[in-house]
């Protein structure tokens, strides 16, 4: 069982006001969804909100949600149920990155990477969950990474937290298949987008951040938010258990299981050519 079609479906997206949620946001009520949409920026989430009326959304609900916090998610969660009486699909989409090799990141950038993109995505499956199963007709869509397959210097914080969520999810569906639930779970493992995510994260002392974030949008983000967009949520349409976005996504997975281990020799090596400092 799938959930088919977004015409008429309740919609939630974390991390709507920008990027890759801003772009879930505008298919959703292209394809005539109801929307629920969080981010911690408020500015940027009115911003998609019109965006989103002008596609054509004829229900927009927004808030303003800081998804580490557990007591705002579950209250969100309890708003959201409540007014539209039912939630169909839920995209637990907000992440950051901290950018650094890990003897350099601080306990507070680790608290700070785990607390959005682990406990994040913890609390906006466990609060939705119930509902999703009620709806008789649930979709869960939990965004990890490329990094929640393969690890890369420098990325050890945002890897842990990516590789959680994907443990997760994996966990979650095997749950709902031996429960019998009418919930398709989806992990969702995309390459380098064109987002703000290398801009807007944070980078360990002694980095050079401008240097960073030029590799990310010239050399690694590769393909629109829109497309990403669209191939996520066919997957999630469809109920497919794993969706990898982009041409770098398949291609280095598949290339570190033919390697095994000895893929971080070969990715080391790459990651040793480009100084950051």
């Amino acid at each position: 069982m799938s959930l088919g079609t977004l015409t008429d479906k309740v919609v939630v997206i974390t991390g709507a006001g920008g990027g890759i949620g801003r772009a879930l946001a505008l298919r959703s009520a292209r394809a005539g969804a109801l929307l629920a949409l969080s981010d911690w920026d408020g500015d940027s989430l009115a911003e998609t909100v019109g965006l989103a009326e002008q596609a054509g959304a004829t229900k927009v609900r927004h808030d303003v949600v800081d998804v580490s916090d557990r007591a705002a998610v579950a209250a969100w969660a309890d708003g959201v149920a409540e007014q539209f009486g039912r939630v169909n699909l839920v995209v637990n989409n907000a992440g950051v990155s901290a950018t650094g090799d890990f003897a350099d990141l601080t306990y507070d950038d680790l608290d700070w990477i785990v607390g959005i993109n682990f406990w994040g995505v913890v609390h906006g499956s466990k609060e939705f969950l119930p509902h999703l199963v009620a709806s008789g007709d649930g979709a869960l869509v939990n965004i990890s990474s490329l990094f929640g397959l393969v690890s890369v210097p420098g990325q050890s914080a945002y890897n842990a937290t990516k590789y959680a969520v994907r443990g997760l999810t994996e966990a979650i569906r095997g749950e709902m298949l031996v429960a019998g639930h009418p919930v398709t779970i989806t992990c969702v493992h995309p390459g380098g987008i064109r987002t703000g995510i290398s801009r807007h994260g944070r980078k360990a002392a002694g980095l050079d951040a401008a240097r960073i974030d030029a590799l990310f949008d010239t050399k690694l983000a590769t393909m629109s938010p829109d497309r990403a967009a669209e191939i996520i949520l066919d997957g999630a349409l469809a109920g497919r258990p794993r969706v990898l976005v982009g041409l770098d996504a398949h291609v280095i997975h598949h290339f570190a299981r033919i390697l095994g281990a000895r893929y971080q020799d070969v990715v080391a090596r790459w990651t040793a050519r480009m100084p950051l400092r």
